[in-house]
């Protein structure tokens, strides 16, 4: 899956969100990547709400139009009081900004490319544009796009609003150190309901680039007390992580094991033929598939096959399975990813395995959270992200937790260790509530494998 990025400059993105406002962009539609027509603008941007365009030319300008109404192809006359032209030229320091004339119409939606009156985008489906200053908007030439009708680049963005913070937070955290030297000595003293079980087993499954892997590596340096990176991580655009690995965290250098194993696999994709394959998920989650075994997205591990292990015990099994979503990307999610991974939380409902699900890169997704972590739970766009995740997985909003890991510092912060250690809490709490669903007698002692102690794992057929 290749990975679609902006053409916008830092300096460009930043006069943009400038007319904008407290908002986030999120990249629709780039013409020399899906194509330079009217057709494939409308198939990426019609029913997305406000929408900035996008469009680059030779002279060094970057202009488009900003409106706050969906495109439809309705084929009327769009009115929208909020709509402006703007330009960022190469050597200007402000934008320019052009509201429409009073009255009149901000675009025509049909089927051509984005028709603005004064600006026509895509004209014939190719990359130029018709200008006519005056129809709808005034502005001169030379100012808009220096004359240049020549397009090398397109775009279409969604643009989100932040919003400001809530009075109170919606969900509470204590922001001091006592509380994380609680939450530590609560996860190192963690100890499961079934003797013969030592270890919570937790699996993180999101789509690639969601963070699984510095999720990881982001706790663990929490329990060693510096930086680490034994998981691969990456920003590639496809699965940097290609092996089912599970991974122990150490409390200290030299000390001993967190009662916890993180279990990592390859990064989902949206077709049937990449990425982690379903199949293999169910064996993971059954106990089935060994350390370091290595993936195949075109073909799930067989029972003959080297990887495969026959005798899963309850130690083996999927405690607990956490999905992982990046924050930025959560209005990106395609339907083909929602519905494999509603394909995967029916086979793990099916197998009582309870779910949490983590946002990651909350920080990137909302600059007042940049600003201060603490905002974390107070950021509007935040909670709203929160719960389009909650309605889109079917899972409840308390189900659902925002982390921040490891990217670029070098040194540990108390703030996103609280965070993090919060979530660690709340795996070993639902992995809790997995054990308890077990069958054991009456007195405690359960049975070395799964026959009896966890029929849904030996008895049903997948």
């Amino acid at each position: 899956m290749t990975t679609v990025t902006s053409s916008l400059s830092e300096d460009q993105h930043k006069k943009l969100l400038s007319l904008l406002g407290h908002v986030r962009l999120h990249l629709l539609y780039k013409a020399s990547v899906h194509g330079f027509a009217a057709l494939a603008f409308h198939n990426r941007c019609d029913m997305q709400g406000p929408t900035v365009i996008v469009a680059y030319n030779d002279a060094g300008f970057v202009f488009g139009a900003y409106t706050s109404q969906d495109y439809k192809q309705s084929g009327n006359y769009v009115h929208d009081e909020g709509a402006f032209l703007y330009s960022i030229s190469s050597g200007g320091n402000n934008p320019l900004k052009v509201a429409g004339i009073p009255g009149q119409c901000a675009f025509t939606d049909g089927a051509t490319g984005p028709n603005y009156g004064a600006l026509l985008f895509l004209d014939a489906n190719s990359a130029k544009i018709q200008s006519n200053p005056g129809n709808n908007f005034i502005f001169q030439a030379a100012e808009m796009h220096g004359q240049d009708l020549a397009l090398n680049e397109f775009e279409v963005y969604r643009v989100e609003s932040l919003g400001d913070l809530l009075a109170k937070p919606w969900r509470n955290i204590r922001w001091t150190a006592e509380r994380k030297e609680e939450l530590k000595k609560a996860i190192l003293s963690y100890c499961p309901d079934i003797k013969t079980v030592q270890q919570a087993r937790v699996l993180m499954v999101g789509p690639v680039g969601a963070g699984k892997s510095t999720f990881f590596n982001s706790i663990n340096s929490v329990f060693r007390g510096n930086m680490t990176c034994q998981a691969i991580a990456g920003t590639a655009g496809k699965s940097v992580t290609t092996q089912f690995r599970t991974y122990t965290i150490k409390a200290g250098k030299g000390g001993g094991a967190v009662p916890l194993v993180l279990c990592d696999t390859m990064g989902l994709e949206e077709n049937a033929d990449t990425g982690v394959n379903i199949e293999d998920l169910v064996n993971i989650f059954k106990g089935h598939i060994k350390d370091r075994y290595q993936l195949n997205p075109y073909t799930s591990l067989q029972v003959d096959s080297p990887g495969f292990q026959q005798h899963a015990t309850l130690k083996d099994v999927i405690h607990c399975l956490v999905y992982v979503v990046d924050t930025c990307k959560v209005s990106l999610l395609s339907q083909k990813m929602l519905d494999k991974l509603t394909t995967i939380r029916k086979q793990a409902n099916t197998m009582g395995i309870p779910q949490l699900l983590l946002m990651t890169k909350v920080d990137e997704a909302c600059a007042l959270v940049a600003q201060d972590l603490k905002n974390v739970y107070r950021s509007v766009y935040l909670q709203r992200k929160a719960r389009e995740l909650s309605q889109s997985f079917g899972i409840p909003l308390s189900c659902v937790l925002l982390v921040k890991s490891y990217s670029e510092e070098l040194e540990l912060n108390e703030d996103v260790n609280i965070l993090l250690l919060t979530a660690v809490e709340q795996m070993l709490n639902y992995s809790d509530s997995f054990f308890e669903n077990q069958v054991v007698d009456q007195v405690g002692i359960d049975q070395p494998d799964l026959d009896g102690l966890y029929p849904s794992m030996s008895d049903r057929t997948y």
